[in-house]
């Protein structure tokens, strides 16, 4: 069907709505990947986006049960350029529309999404309507006042404890909106994983007996977890801490640094981060519109972004943290630091 995507700056593009059939509203940012939709859906950390797709085509090779990083999808809304109509792949269960239908996805198709990332970059992440009618002005401005992301975090995280079994270290996941594959990539270490949910009393964290604790990616402003940072700060200290992305925000907020929003974000698979200690470059996957600005005392910085300098991770050997902004999980994106999980988990061993 016919609709209309509809930008906080004024402008507006016409196209076709697929999925879900519905108006949303969100917050529109771009993503640069040329593979991993599916991956890139299911990701907690997309909540109350409206994602971009720079490459041209999305839906090559379908969607399966077992590239999802979480129970379903996860963002506001899909926008690309075309859908592949017959995907080719063995491992392919569901083409695109149907998988975006299963999950109450809205996607918009027709437009040309390299235009409008370089709008994105030129102006910043906005505000953005997928309508399916004409909307009046006030109609308009009621939606973009509508929306808000800081519930985000409590919306993904999981909502009771439960347990992965393993026979290594027992390592506390705090789930700010956790990646499957990070679960996966402590599971094939013979981790043993206790999963909190995100508003979880650090007191409570520290009635299991765990050797350390990793807080986990998730969506939104650091800034408004007042809850969750003063918890941490419980922990600074009591146990070995690392953390991924969101994690690392927080536990910077938490030693007394502070975030800031960046223009329009690091998001795909193609991002060059510098790792100081070992003086390699790694090609990482990214999904973050925040970084740390402000560095706490205590730490020192590990990994630098090479695009914009911006720092990529922190660590502190006294209070035995080590933490980066992106994601060495991968899924999608390259596999190249890996190695971070086999140094997290040798952290919590000692």
């Amino acid at each position: 069907m016919k609709g209309k995507l509809i930008l906080e700056n004024g402008m507006s593009f016409e196209g076709k709505i697929f999925g879900e059939k519905k108006d949303t509203v969100g917050e529109i940012v771009f993503n640069t990947g040329m593979t991993g939709y599916q991956e890139l859906m299911t990701d907690p950390s997309y909540s109350g986006q409206i994602v971009v797709m720079t490459y041209p085509m999305i839906g090559n090779y379908g969607t399966n049960l077992e590239d999802m990083e979480s129970d379903g999808a996860k963002l506001n809304g899909f926008i690309i350029k075309e859908d592949a109509k017959l995907p080719n792949n063995f491992r392919c269960e569901m083409n695109l529309d149907g998988f975006l239908r299963q999950y109450k996805i809205v996607a918009f198709k027709g437009v040309d999404t390299r235009h409008l990332t370089k709008i994105i970059r030129e102006e910043g992440a906005m505000k953005a309507i997928i309508a399916t009618k004409d909307l009046s002005k006030k109609e308009i401005q009621d939606y973009f006042d509508s929306f808000t992301n800081k519930n985000a975090v409590a919306t993904v995280s999981t909502k009771k404890i439960y347990e992965i079994e393993g026979t290594g270290p027992k390592i506390g996941i705090v789930d700010y909106g956790v990646k499957t594959n990070i679960l996966r990539n402590f599971e094939d270490r013979n981790c043993h994983l206790v999963v909190f949910p995100h508003d979880t009393k650090a007191e409570k964290m520290l009635e299991y007996n765990l050797d350390g604790i990793f807080l986990s990616n998730g969506p939104g402003n650091p800034a408004d977890l007042n809850g969750p940072i003063n918890e941490i700060k419980k922990l600074v200290g009591k146990l070995p801490i690392t953390a991924i992305c969101l994690g690392q925000q927080l536990l910077t907020w938490a030693l007394g640094g502070t975030t800031v929003k960046l223009k329009y974000g690091h998001r795909g698979c193609n991002h060059p981060v510098k790792d100081i200690e070992k003086n390699r470059i790694y090609i990482t996957s990214q999904n973050h519109g925040y970084v740390v600005d402000k560095i706490p005392e205590e730490m020192e910085v590990t990994h630098i972004n090479l695009n914009d300098n911006s720092v990529e991770g922190l660590k502190s050997d006294k209070l035995k943290i080590k933490c980066v902004q992106y994601h060495p999980e991968a899924c999608p994106g390259p596999e190249d630091s890996r190695y971070l999980f086999d140094e997290f988990v040798q952290m919590y061993k000692k």
